[in-house]
């Protein structure tokens, strides 16, 4: 059996198709309306690539920042940069809605200030407004033609939507302004692997573990892509990679784990599994792999405990296939050996 079937490893890059977004000429790209947009944490790395931004000066997750073009200063725009001062003070503070204001602020004062819209569009970001982040990070692109990071965080918040084309151009674009930017590797990465090109997904995602050393995610990726070609020790040093980066990262210790459990390594695999739940107590995939361990060493009674909470776990996301496999693995922890 295909080692990726034979175990759920970890989390698919999207679930269902959240939103619908289409782009035409040069209006922004708008998401469909109506629709509650459901965020997966583990991409918070390519929609949050880097801090908010003051003033002319824009960090990225490159080596270099971004300088943006200072105009003369007209009346307002002494006041525009304070209020994008206050916005990024407040963002510290972690009072979010009084950021945004100051934010909406110092654009609505100075339009022309890149820095307040694409903050406007990290914050909104966070608080899940995916469409107004959209339009938010398509000003900064309008005002500032040269922001890499802007095209990057446009791409990725039309990723999320679903939008792969429009994302992949925007992408593209990011890289040609700044072929250094992580960020807009490790995206691009995600796009092309989602549309099944797994070897520009590779060297998307080792572009960006090169240029974001800090960031756990690329690794992770690049792991999955591998346990997709079937390529184990290879997937093996891409988790192990990732955790060396951020140890409390429970989707790659599940991940190593599997490998693990299918390399018979059973002690080391619970250790995994283990690592998985204490990184994240709610992460039911980390006590199902337990589960599995357990009933390979014939310890039935822990099996049964770690499977049952599994199942709960699987209960409370509305998982009902995993509930069922959950339920199945139960069934042969109570009855080991059927008549």
């Amino acid at each position: 059996m295909n080692f990726t079937l034979k175990l759920r490893l970890g989390l698919l890059l999207l679930g269902n198709s959240i939103l619908s977004l289409v782009h035409a000429g040069g209006n922004k790209p708008p998401v469909q309306k109506g629709k509650k947009v459901s965020l997966p944490s583990f991409l918070s790395f390519c929609l949050l690539p880097s801090a908010f931004c003051l003033l002319a000066l824009v960090p990225s997750l490159a080596t270099e920042p971004i300088a943006q073009s200072i105009p003369s200063l007209k009346p307002t725009q002494p006041a525009a940069r304070e209020q994008l001062k206050q916005g990024i003070a407040l963002i510290q503070q972690g009072k979010l809605p009084q950021a945004i204001a100051a934010f909406r602020q110092a654009a609505q004062l100075d339009p022309q200030l890149a820095a307040a819209h694409y903050n406007l569009g990290l914050a909104l970001r966070q608080i899940g407004e995916l469409q107004q982040a959209v339009d938010a990070f398509y000003s900064a692109i309008q005002t500032d033609p040269q922001f890499a990071l802007a095209f990057a965080n446009l791409g990725a918040a039309l990723f999320e939507g679903n939008n792969l084309p429009q994302a992949r151009a925007y992408l593209t674009k990011a890289l040609e302004l700044d072929p250094n930017l992580g960020v807009a590797h490790y995206n691009y990465g995600l796009i092309v692997a989602q549309s099944g090109e797994l070897e520009p997904a590779i060297a998307s995602f080792k572009n960006a573990v090169r240029l974001s050393p800090n960031a756990p995610e690329p690794a992770y990726h690049l792991g999955r892509i591998y346990l997709q070609q079937e390529n184990i020790e290879e997937a093996k040093k891409a988790f192990e990679q990732a955790i060396k980066i951020s140890p409390r990262y429970p989707e790659a210790h599940y991940n190593l784990g599997s490998i693990l459990f299918y390399q018979e390594e059973l002690d080391a695999a619970l250790e995994a599994f283990r690592q998985a739940a204490l990184a994240n107590s709610n992460y039911a995939n980390a006590y199902y792999g337990a589960g599995l361990v357990f009933l390979r060493q014939n310890r039935f009674s822990d099996a049964q405990q770690v499977l049952q909470y599994a199942r709960d776990l699987y209960q409370l996301q509305g998982n009902s296939q995993w509930v069922a496999n959950a339920e199945e693995l139960l069934e042969r922890a109570r009855n080991p050996y059927p008549q």
